[in-house]
């Protein structure tokens, strides 16, 4: 079933990218990655072994009890909220945390990156939508951090991660992601380094790659509904 999903996922990712009407900065690829929480390992062992490369979770224990099983395979994303007393876990266990929301969490994991040794690759987590229920920066505290961030030489800020809101409409989640380009094409004029627009998941990321995503993060498509009663 996995292999027969991903290959849906994949032809849809790629039709979207054909369906684009402009150049995009972020590329002409978009790097699928398969958000394994609430499923088991097996799951994990599956997709790698089906050759996806990256994989998301959304906590931090989740991981670290996967990890012990999977320790050096896969690229392990962090796409779900981190709080500061985790960042030391966070830097050990993830090779590209993308919520990154505050900055207290950006000082604990600069600080964390240094007691391990690592330069830790990150992106900021937008809150376009400005939705209250969620975590990511709003777009005036994101203007006001993005001078700062030369102030945290032990983190690697490749780029910004945006969530849209759920809507049953998925064209109303489209200003969000232009938007999220926006300051994507912005922030690459301030810091020409940058390469990464995480945007879209399993209900929107083909409008999402449309305007110029280049991580799309999807579980449901790939591996069904989750069992939120298994912890």
């Amino acid at each position: 079933m996995l292999k027969d999903n991903l290959h849906k996922v994949q032809t849809r990712i790629a039709e979207a990218l054909a369906r684009r009407t402009e150049t995009k900065l972020t590329g002409t690829e978009a790097t699928l990655v398969a958000v394994t929480k609430n499923h088991p390992v097996d799951v994990v062992l599956e997709s790698l072994a089906l050759g996806i490369a990256n994989i998301g979770e959304n906590r931090v224990q989740e991981a670290k009890e996967k990890r012990t099983v999977v320790p050096d395979r896969g690229l392990w994303h962090l796409i779900g909220h981190l709080q500061t007393n985790k960042a030391r876990q966070a830097v050990a266990l993830f090779d590209l945390i993308e919520s990154v929301d505050s900055q207290r969490l950006l000082a604990a994991l600069d600080k964390a990156a240094l007691q391990q040794g690592k330069v830790q690759d990150i992106l900021l987590q937008l809150n376009i939508a400005r939705e209250e229920q969620k975590t990511g920066f709003l777009l005036e505290d994101y203007q006001a951090v993005v001078p700062t961030l030369d102030s945290y030489p032990n983190l690697r800020v490749r780029g910004l991660m945006v969530i849209a809101p759920l809507c049953d409409d998925i064209e109303a989640t489209r200003p969000v992601f232009k938007e999220g380009y926006h300051c994507f094409c912005e922030l690459k004029k301030l810091r020409p380094e940058i390469e990464l627009l995480s945007m879209g998941m399993t209900h929107d990321f083909t409008v999402a790659v449309e305007e110029g995503a280049n991580i799309v993060r999807v579980g449901t498509a790939l591996f069904g509904k989750r069992d939120y009663t298994k912890k």
